[in-house]
């Protein structure tokens, strides 16, 4: 938006915001003396508290002024905060002092005190009755006509400030009795705050529907101050605690697209200033009731009162946490809380549940139309909740270093108020969508390894047949028949039973060859004869050094197989690839519940960027079967590390 700058000093950003929280500052530090001064003065008649609502103006208004000022330093609007609220605090501070001069006789303080008090009330007005809803929420006022509005409102107050408090004379007699030019000003006044406050209902008429809303709810934060005015007396003093109310309307209508930290403090200060309200009329009408029938034990009554206050802290508390959470949100509240819920909702669910849970949790706390994760490598298939016609936001997903998709996140949905904590709402969701889609993706990739290990062993056990028919079955047969016709042939013509008996002889031979290389294609006969170590040892040659920890008889067959694979193809790489004069060697390590094996070379390395060969992929294929890892590495050195864990105790099912 424009305009939303108006002639501030030419200061720096950095300057004005420390002026700003030096104006915070001053107004709070009054506040505090005047709490001290007020509580050496008689209770008013129009309160029970002990303090006044303008005491509470002195410190809310500048110090969310301060706020906005620092999100926002050349804003007029955070201005108006801060000057209004140090000039109702001067007020409150030199108006109790000048009643505390009065009381104990003291006539200590000069005319200007009290001179102070008048001028800094009619500056409040000016500031904070007159230009704050004149120039809300752009800085600007509605159309260049409201600016005589400004320049009169300016002038009517000089007038006043002249005639009621600069000329002492006058000023005393007009204090003492009506005088018709006092109260012509009072009147202009008055007429002046109804019209600026008239201005907002006119911009409220061409506003867009944002703009609208920052009006809405800053005109239902007044009406909580201005109903108990006008009722009067008898409930003037809850205007105390829906004072602060306007400042927070004002700060958060103005910074709610930009400001993604506002939406916490306004919480706190709504929750903070709901509990101050019930706590205190719980204990004012408490007090009250023990007044009229403990009157002889007062003490007693005290402790009731309080004891009542505090039985209503905590359920209060709650209500009014949803109540604001509500207001802000929606319906949805803080992230963290969103992250509580996600977390339940996740020990409740499976894997591919536990996804959608959690994109449908952030699509609420966004209050977007849809949310939907794209898995890396485009498998498994896109993950959507809701509807994904347009996505706003694209965030990348990343598990412990390992990219597993992006977040697509949808445009806004309809709701009540926009949210002004989405960026913290993603940042706290994000991580749990990245584990549900990795876990996803971890389901699959099971899933798929599964259906691998089943099509393998049902494709073993065709090949099988088909050797066993198509070669051993027909060796077999044909023996058969030799041997029948050696038989019949035996009598007739020893001579060529003879030679068929030899032929038959070195068939059997060929047969008993085809049979062991069934059997060793099966499992390695030098597991058993040598164990693995010793196999390891016996196919790595004299050149490789092998190293043993640890106690490896007794492992699972398994295990053992899928070890002595993985070495295998490991020194077979290490031999094509490494280089002739790198020096290979192999660890077996034996813990509680793994097998490490690792094959290391210093030759060239894996050169980067090389896509992983058949070979590479069944080590880690067969680790995987297993419930174990493969991993091929080059360290900063050079050379090669292939190292596996495959677990020593299994439960596989297949």
């Amino acid at each position: 938006m424009r305009g939303l700058y108006r002639g501030i000093p030419r200061l720096t950003p950095v300057q004005l915001r420390v002026t700003a929280v030096l104006v915070a500052a001053a107004s709070v530090a009054m506040e505090c003396v005047n709490i001290w001064v007020t509580a050496q003065l008689p209770q008013p008649f129009y309160t029970p508290l002990p303090f006044a609502p303008e005491d509470v103006a002195g410190a809310a208004f500048p110090v969310l002024g301060a706020l906005l000022v620092f999100h926002r330093p050349r804003l007029v609007i955070g201005w108006l905060l801060c000057l209004g609220g140090l000039c109702s605090a001067l007020n409150s501070l030199t108006v109790n002092l000048a009643l505390l001069d009065t009381a104990r006789e003291w006539m200590v303080l000069p005319e200007v005190v009290r001179t102070v008090a008048g001028v800094s009330w009619k500056l409040t007005i000016l500031f904070l009755a007159v230009l704050l809803p004149l120039l809300y929420p752009d800085g600007k006022p509605p159309s260049p006509r409201w600016r005589a509005l400004v320049w009169g409102s300016v002038a009517v107050l000089a007038a006043d400030v002249l005639v009621t408090d600069l000329m002492p004379l006058a000023g005393q007699r007009y204090a003492s009795a009506p005088h018709p030019l006092r109260f012509s000003l009072d009147m202009l006044t008055n007429a002046m705050m109804i019209l600026a406050f008239a201005s907002m209902a006119a911009r409220f008429r061409r506003a867009g529907r944002e703009e609208r809303g920052q009006i809405v709810w800053t005109l239902a934060a007044i009406a909580t101050v201005i109903v108990p005015w006008v009722v009067g007396n008898p409930v003037w003093w809850l205007a105390s605690f829906t004072i602060p109310l306007v400042p927070i309307a004002i700060t958060f209508s103005v910074l709610r697209h930009r400001l993604y930290g506002i939406d916490t403090l306004i919480t706190r200060t709504l929750v903070g200033a709901g509990l101050v309200g019930v706590i205190g009329g719980v204990y004012v009408a408490v007090g009250t009731a023990s007044s009229l029938f403990l009157s002889d034990v007062d003490r007693i009554g005290g402790l009731v009162a309080a004891l009542c206050a505090g039985a209503f802290f905590h359920p209060m508390r709650r209500v009014l946490q949803r109540g604001a959470d509500r207001l802000l949100y929606g319906g949805r509240g803080d992230p963290v809380a969103l992250a509580a819920e996600l977390g339940r909702r996740l020990q409740r669910t499976d894997p591919e549940g536990g996804l959608a849970a959690a994109l449908e949790v952030l699509r609420d706390g966004l209050a977007v139309t849809g949310t939907g994760v794209r898995f890396q490598g485009g498998w498994p298939e896109e993950s959507t909740v809701g509807t994904l016609e347009e996505v706003t936001r694209d965030i990348r997903l990343v598990w412990h270093g390992e990219p597993v998709g992006r977040l697509l996140i949808g445009p806004p949905g309809a709701r009540r108020l926009p949210a002004a904590h989405n960026e913290r709402v993603i940042t706290a969701l994000t991580p749990y969508v990245a584990d549900a889609a990795h876990a996803v993706r971890l389901v699959g990739a099971l899933r798929r390894s599964r259906e691998r290990i089943v099509t393998t062993r049902e494709e073993e056990r065709r090949r099988l047949r088909r050797d066993l028919h198509d070669g051993l079955g027909q060796s077999l047969s044909g023996m058969a028949m030799s041997i029948n016709a050696a038989r019949l042939s035996l009598r007739a013509s020893p001579e060529t039973a003879e030679r068929m008996l030899g032929e038959l002889r070195s068939g059997m031979d060929g047969v008993t060859s085809d049979i062991r290389h069934l059997v060793y294609g099966l499992r390695p006969p030098a597991l058993d004869d040598l164990g693995l170590a010793g196999a390891v040892a016996e196919m790595a040659g004299p050149g490789v050094a092998v190293e043993v920890r640890g106690e490896l008889p007794g492992l699972p067959a398994a295990t053992e197989v899928a070890a002595y694979r993985i070495a295998q193809e490991a020194l077979t790489n290490a031999r094509k690839h490494a280089g002739a004069a790198a020096t290979v060697r192999v660890s077996l390590e034996r813990g509680e519940d793994d097998l490490s094996i690792r094959v290391s070379d210093d030759g060239v390395g894996v050169p980067s960027g090389r896509r992983s060969g058949v070979g590479l992929a069944s080590m880690r294929e067969r680790a995987a079967e297993l419930g174990g890892t493969c991993v091929i590495t080059t360290p900063p050195e050079g050379g090669t590390v292939v190292e596996a864990m495959l677990p020593v105790k299994l439960n596989v099912e297949i």
